[in-house]
């Protein structure tokens, strides 16, 4: 087998790298950072084939470009990774980075999901793994355009996944949902997080398991599953408020 995983350099992708490797499957490793994805190379080619690709996928033709190079190669698990946040008040918040995460976070997830599935029903196999948030079960003042992508993210996924089951397709589809992990997301979007996130390698561990255990969706820990039942009975009006609190507390 062979999976192409976006924003393999750090964090969530690289570790889910290393547990796919460790699965003897051979990887397609995407992010912006050549050199930290030639180091993954290194730490991991004496296990699997290792194909590494420095690629911006916020601009849509390379999106394009990254499914035509592999599209022959029969890529069997897809992993949507690559995103980043934001934090400040949206009329204080840089448009221009924000329009960057709205085409890194939604529509490099978009594309790639839609081409790649394509092939995936075709030959009737494959998995799909796309890597939304706990922020996608509640409104983020405070990080709304962030907390607006990974809804989409996960309402895109769970609606593929419901797709592919009436047409009695052999795909899985699975939408992640971790709450604080640690990585560099707090230093990029400049945030604080309130709780201590799960370690990396963990979520990761919980994610691959997940997808491969046919889940809907994976929701890393205790804590954040209770969250999601309480996001499901609470008014959104309470919501908003906890969320805004949460936020400026990071901040």
């Amino acid at each position: 087998m062979k999976a192409l995983i976006t924003g393999a350099s750090s964090g969530l992708g690289r570790d889910m790298a290393r547990i796919l490797a460790s699965y003897g499957i051979d990887l397609v490793i995407v992010a912006r950072r050549g050199e930290r994805l030639q180091e993954l190379k290194e730490e991991l080619i004496d296990q699997v084939a290792v194909t590494t690709v420095c690629l911006d996928l916020s601009k849509a033709q390379n999106c394009r470009m990254l499914y035509e190079k592999f599209r022959h190669e029969q890529i069997d698990i897809l992993i949507n990774n690559a995103g980043f946040g934001l934090v400040g008040t949206f009329d204080q918040t840089d448009l221009d980075r924000e329009l960057a995460m709205i085409d890194t976070n939604v529509k490099a997830v978009h594309i790639l999901s839609k081409l790649f599935l394509r092939d995936f029903i075709e030959r009737d196999f494959g998995y799909m793994l796309n890597v939304a948030s706990s922020a996608a079960f509640l409104p983020g003042p405070l990080m709304a355009a962030y907390y607006a992508t990974k809804a989409y993210v996960r309402s895109l996924t769970l609606s593929l996944r419901k797709e592919v089951s009436k047409q009695h397709a052999n795909v899985v589809i699975t939408a992640l949902c971790p709450g604080p992990v640690q990585t560099e997301f707090e230093q990029v979007a400049n945030v604080t997080f309130a709780v201590r996130g799960k370690t990396s390698e963990a979520v990761a561990k919980t994610a691959i398991d997940g997808m491969f255990a046919n889940r809907s969706q994976v929701i890393p820990g205790a804590l954040m599953k209770l969250s999601y039942v309480g996001c499901k009975l609470l008014p959104v009006t309470w919501l908003s408020e906890i969320s805004y609190h949460i936020q400026n507390r990071k901040r």
